[in-house]
């Protein structure tokens, strides 16, 4: 059996019905499947399980023979820690993490019928996932009309709605500092989701008061940031020719704040192109830090969108990342803003701003753009990922505008 019919078989749930056990006899209730993970590390994500009573939440690995977790390295990878489950069809030998822990089996227990699986597996192959994961998608090819401008207007606040309470919390933490508030969001989405969580750490781990102290020296800055990351250890991801000059400079900077680096292991690097790799982004926020003295007054102040965009010109980032930044950093924090000083005006404004931008590419809007919806700018593609991830996901169809339609049009034809 290849390991994607296993991957298959999980996140379709087809163990639904049998009764599940790690290999040494506990028992094991799947409550959520996790999401699946196409970067490097675990196979699924944010998984829930609960294994002899007790629940766990974390990472689940899959493999078809457990000897492939020692061929695969994975108990050398610290990322693998964190897996609460290791799933596989034949366990083989027990497994073991890179702390020498024991980590937990389970040999998945499904139909046996192999035409069955097989007749399901190339079935779902033939579909594109959009069909899969869309409920109302037959509906949209036929008619995309039904997904209205209203609708993604309203789909586009509640966007910026949601973003604005996590500025709100990131206000607490920063006891009311909206500068320093903008400096955790900005290192969170110059990770460019692959590394938004080791970029955001990062941030929590090296406060802007550090940083500002040496904001007039780029190196400093750099080394501070690197060394923070965990970019500056032994075997660490920092290659450059100033590796060896940058340690230097941060065992000096680490005394002197009395700072602790993180670990660089939790930063991902495989499958990334090399303009996305952790060392450049670093440098790149870095640079971003360097040259913009007083950037929340710059981005609050400037209306212009070709303005805004030269505020976020470093060495080697292109015009895609830069509008990525305007899309979930920028606009929300204006936005967020002028709701907080209820500046309606303004804040309408900031909506205006997603209309003049282009918009994603990702996964998600293509999927929207296979059922015939028009994607025309960043306001649509916040509105069509607002409504992917809030209402198709969770199956919320009554609370959205095409699928209470379709159901009010199914209880009409009942009468």
């Amino acid at each position: 059996m290849p390991e994607i019919v296993l991957h298959y078989i999980w996140e379709h749930c087809l163990w639904a019905g049998f009764e599940q056990r790690t290999t040494d006899g506990r028992s094991v209730e799947i409550l959520s499947v996790g999401e699946h993970n196409r970067d490097a590390g675990p196979d699924y994500s944010h998984a829930r399980v609960r294994i002899d009573g007790k629940e766990w939440v974390g990472n689940i690995e899959l493999h078809v023979c457990a000897t492939d977790w020692v061929k695969h390295r994975h108990h050398l990878d610290k990322a693998y820690d964190s897996v609460i489950l290791h799933v596989v069809r034949t366990a083989d030998k027990p497994v073991y993490n890179s702390r020498g822990e024991l980590v937990p089996q389970c040999e998945l227990q499904y139909p046996s019928d192999q035409d069955y699986l097989s007749r399901l597996f190339e079935s779902a192959q033939q579909m594109d996932s959009a069909f899969m994961r869309i409920g109302c998608a037959e509906q949209l090819v036929r008619d995309p009309a039904m997904l209205s401008e209203g609708w993604r207007r309203t789909l586009l606040r509640k966007r910026l709605e949601c973003k604005r309470a996590s500025i709100e919390r990131l206000l607490e933490i920063t006891k009311g500092s909206w500068e320093h508030a903008l400096y955790i969001s900005l290192a969170r989405n110059f990770g460019f989701h692959t590394n938004s969580l080791p970029f955001e750490q990062l941030a929590i781990n090296t406060p802007l008061s550090y940083l500002q102290k040496h904001r007039n020296n780029l190196f400093q800055l750099t080394a501070l940031l690197m060394g923070q990351a965990g970019g500056l250890e032994p075997n660490s991801f920092c290659h450059a020719d100033d590796r060896e000059a940058l340690a230097k400079e941060y065992a000096f900077l680490r005394t002197k704040f009395g700072l602790s680096p993180m670990d660089g292991s939790i930063w991902k690097h495989a499958r990334l192109r090399p303009q996305n790799s952790p060392e450049l982004r670093i440098r790149q926020f870095a640079q971003l830090l360097y040259q913009s003295e007083s950037l929340l007054s710059k981005i609050l102040d400037k209306q212009d969108l070709n303005e805004l965009e030269k505020l976020f010109v470093v060495d080697k980032i292109g015009k895609a990342s830069i509008d990525i930044l305007l899309i979930n950093t920028v606009i929300p924090y204006k936005y967020a803003y002028a709701r907080y000083r209820n500046h309606a005006q303004q804040a309408e404004e900031a909506l205006a701003l997603m209309e003049r931008i282009a918009p994603e590419n990702n996964t998600i809007i293509r999927q929207w753009r296979i059922l015939g919806q028009e994607v025309k700018n960043a306001a649509d593609s916040q509105a069509l990922l607002h409504l992917y991830q809030n209402y198709c996901q969770h199956h919320e169809c009554i609370n959205c505008e095409v699928g209470y339609q379709i159901f009010q049009d199914k209880q009409l034809r009942l009468f």
